[in-house]
């Protein structure tokens, strides 16, 4: 079996802190071994404690605005073997595009009304440990929907289905996974895929964090020509 992921969790409401403590070490996969209130609080947490990931609210004190995507930014910066989850109450693009701004790598955004099931959570916390990223699925409509009717950006110029298959990907689906949700087959998802990043001129990569990687850098830049 493989050793516990150490966590530290950030949460400025004492019931949801405690909520969170208790569904993460209900098993033996997760270790929670601090839990604070505030942005600062997280920060000297983390120097002090050394988990391997963080998981944060996006609101905390002490100003009450992405003080979680701030401290998330400053950890990924300065520690970047730590992951971060960031729970948020609502699928906003903006904070979605605040927080990948300087890469994909070890980072999560989840709506925190995913926090009630235990294994989506955990599936998180076991991708940004390591290295990969997760977004929440609305969040992954709201940037689409943000970017597609930006006048500028080439997402205007993939179909439905390709649309489609790009927000499946960037929620982390395999060609698979892909395909059993589309009802398509496997190998039309890879057609799709295709032509998906020869649109969005990206590199199809082969590792599935790095497509991943791909697909949210592009979806959560602000400029039409981000790679």
């Amino acid at each position: 079996m493989s050793p516990a992921i150490t966590v530290v969790i950030a949460e400025d409401s004492f019931v949801v802190r405690e909520g969170l403590r208790r569904l993460l070490d209900d098993g033996n996969d997760i270790d929670v071994i601090g839990a604070v209130a505030t942005a600062p609080e997280l920060l000297h947490a983390v120097a002090r404690l050394t988990p391997q990931v963080v998981v944060t609210d996006i609101r905390m004190p002490p100003g009450h605005g992405m003080d979680g995507i701030t401290a998330a930014l400053s950890i990924r910066a300065t520690t970047d073997h730590v992951g971060v989850v960031v729970l948020s109450q609502h699928a906003d693009a903006s904070y979605a595009q605040t927080l990948f701004t300087a890469g994909t790598s070890g980072l999560a955004y989840l709506l925190k009304e995913r926090v009630g099931h235990r294994e989506e959570l955990v599936r998180a916390i076991e991708a940004v440990h390591t290295g990969g990223s997760v977004i929440d699925p609305a969040i992954v409509e709201a940037l689409l929907h943000a970017r597609q009717h930006t006048a500028s950006s080439p997402l205007r110029h993939l179909s439905p289905r390709e649309l489609e298959v790009l927000a499946a990907m960037a929620q982390g689906l395999t060609n698979r996974a892909i395909a059993d949700r589309l009802y398509v087959s496997e190998s039309a998802v890879s057609k799709h895929i295709g032509a998906i990043f020869h649109k969005l001129a990206l590199e199809e990569g082969t590792g599935l964090d790095r497509r991943v990687s791909a697909a949210l850098a592009y979806l959560s830049s602000s400029g039409p020509n981000h790679r």
